[in-house]
């Protein structure tokens, strides 16, 4: 088991303490340090602005939107932190929603498999550098379409100026649904798991499998990673542990999407808590954060989180590995909490 530093993105305002976790990490032996986005910070520039302070750790974004960026951008970004950290990049990606991905980048939503799939087609033939770029599409055409609205009818396939360092940087997908996960499979090198539950441990393996089992699958299990995001909380005292986080699951299942399409909610109502999810979301969108947020049930904050005194810790974390949890990502925010966390593992 390994650890990796979830960064996240930024609220109202930059982590203030950001520089000293990640040194922190690196020197108590994390194995990565992840930072995401959504309509706030950008995903890139704090990655590389704190991972320039280190030597060892491995640079992660867990996720880069794939709308924020045509799949020829995300390669520039990938190869050129590549190059600076020394090869020490990870490539992580997700569709996000459709509240975001039309609402924030103007762009349509549909096909969200079949757009990842491409997308991650064309960012390895950036990094491969074998030949000038060239995708039929349709979601993203290389060259532009002569005969396309606004087009000029002179663009040109071109490869990178600059050598990538790795033609193979590791690509991990964020996942939630049984055929995003299946996908994620066959065509990446490790899965994002967001509010992963030991209770779907088997189904999730099913779903690993059945991307394995494609032709073209790239990996098999035994050398892909599985990067879930859990809170790890050591404590003698859970009931506050879980006061701490329930904002948190509140939001993610009540407003972190569309009532028609919110993937946390589809989530957690595989868990078992449909009931519950429907009446998060029910309240928040009538406005009543505070009783959305006290609807959530102690069981259901503890589904995706690790906490107890350390010996108990220790053996959960043992559950999650013995689940195919190669690492789990944290979000810790103190160097006190980090060097303990080492100790566990």
């Amino acid at each position: 088991m390994k650890f990796g530093l979830q960064l996240g993105y930024w609220g109202a305002g930059p982590i203030e303490n950001a520089a000293e976790l990640v040194a922190a990490a690196e020197e108590a032996g994390f194995d990565a340090v992840f930072t995401a986005e959504s309509w706030g910070s950008d995903v890139y520039t704090p990655l590389a602005w704190w991972g320039a302070a280190t030597r060892r750790i491995t640079l992660g974004t867990a996720v880069a939107q794939l709308s924020a960026r045509p799949p020829t951008a995300l390669a520039m970004a990938a190869l050129t932190l590549d190059h600076l950290s020394a090869g020490r990049h990870i490539i992580g990606l997700g569709v996000s929603g459709p509240q975001v991905v039309e609402g924030w980048y103007g762009q349509p939503f549909a096909q969200p498999l079949a757009r990842t799939r491409e997308y991650v087609r064309l960012v390895r033939d950036v990094l491969a550098r074998e030949s000038p770029v060239t995708s039929p599409g349709p979601h993203y055409p290389l060259p532009y379409p002569a005969g396309a609205p606004g087009s000029t009818g002179l663009g040109r396939p071109l490869k990178p100026i600059t050598h990538p360092l790795r033609a193979d940087i590791p690509i991990w997908l964020g996942a939630e649904g049984p055929k995003n996960v299946a996908q994620t499979a066959e065509i990446a090198d490790g899965w994002l798991a967001i509010f992963y539950s030991l209770r779907l441990a088997d189904r999730y393996e099913e779903w690993l499998a059945e991307g394995f089992a494609r032709p073209a699958a790239r990996r098999s299990r035994d050398d892909f990673e599985v990067a879930a995001t859990v809170q790890v909380v050591i404590t003698g005292d859970i009931a506050t542990a879980v006061d701490r986080y329930r904002p948190s699951t509140a939001l993610y299942v009540g407003a972190m999407g569309a009532e028609e399409k919110n993937f946390h909610a589809d989530l957690y109502r595989r868990m078992g808590y449909a009931e519950a999810v429907d009446e998060i979301g029910a309240l928040f969108r009538e406005g009543r954060k505070a009783e959305a947020i006290a609807a959530v049930p102690d069981e259901m904050v503890r589904e995706t989180m690790i906490a107890g005194p350390p010996d108990e810790v220790r053996a959960q974390i043992k559950q999650w590995e013995a689940a195919g949890v190669t690492m789990l990502m944290v979000t810790a925010r103190d160097v006190a909490t980090i060097r303990r966390l080492a100790t566990l593992v």
